[in-house]
């Protein structure tokens, strides 16, 4: 999809910030709206974007409650948010990595580094969509649908963020080889973004909760990775 098509939502308190950021995303090609509050936000078709720029310290919804509002809705599970904020400590980081976030970019940051971030995370994403194709993954009542972007266990319906979907459709089409953390974060995250060493093990914890029964089969090696099996 190109950058015309491609559409992005900018929340943030700071409305001159915003302005600064639609400017420079719209010189890129994007077609960017704004929002100065997350109550804003929650009153604009939020499926329609292909991105969320998404400020963490707001007024009585933060950011952070609202990426977890965007996850628990199926409609808005899977939509990439990068959160901009000046909290920036490894616990904040983890916070954000936790609610499925894409990237995290702390405040002051140039506008360069934000369109590089953009371009990156949609890029991903775009990458992810062109892999996918229309046939199913199955173990046993566990399965992954590439094309709907859905993951069901025993016809119901488990909500999983953009990683952890990716997460464990790599572990799907690997079942039963071990994969190493580069593997994961060379086929999950791009290789032009940093991530913690905790992210891995963060998402991994939280998809095996949330696949319940399954979650046993996702095995950890220690001092090789994780496999499905």
């Amino acid at each position: 999809m190109s950058a015309s098509k491609q559409k992005i939502l900018v929340v943030d308190d700071e409305e001159s910030l915003c302005e600064i950021i639609q400017f420079n995303l719209e010189v890129e090609g994007y077609v960017v709206d704004t929002a100065n509050s997350a109550e804003e936000a929650l009153r604009l078709d939020l499926p329609s974007y292909s991105l969320i720029l998404l400020d963490v310290m707001m007024g009585e919804i933060s950011g952070y409650r609202l990426a977890r509002m965007l996850r628990e809705r199926p409609e808005t599970a899977r939509i990439p948010i990068i959160f901009c904020t000046a909290r920036d400590s490894e616990d904040d980081i983890v916070t954000g990595l936790n609610l499925g976030a894409d990237d995290y970019i702390a405040k002051p940051f140039s506008t360069r580094e934000v369109i590089a971030r953009v371009r990156s995370v949609l890029r991903r994403t775009e990458h992810s969509e062109e892999k996918s194709n229309d046939g199913t993954i199955t173990f046993e009542t566990l399965q992954i649908n590439r094309r709907k972007k859905s993951c069901t266990i025993d016809g119901a319906e488990v909500e999983l963020t953009k990683k952890e979907f990716e997460i464990l459709d790599l572990f799907l089409s690997h079942q039963g080889t071990i994969l190493s953390r580069a593997d994961i974060l060379n086929q999950v995250w791009s290789n032009d973004v940093v991530v913690l060493d905790r992210t891995i093990d963060v998402n991994i914890t939280r998809l095996r909760r949330k696949i319940g029964r399954y979650g046993n089969h996702i095995i950890t090696r220690l001092g090789y990775g994780y496999g499905f099996e």
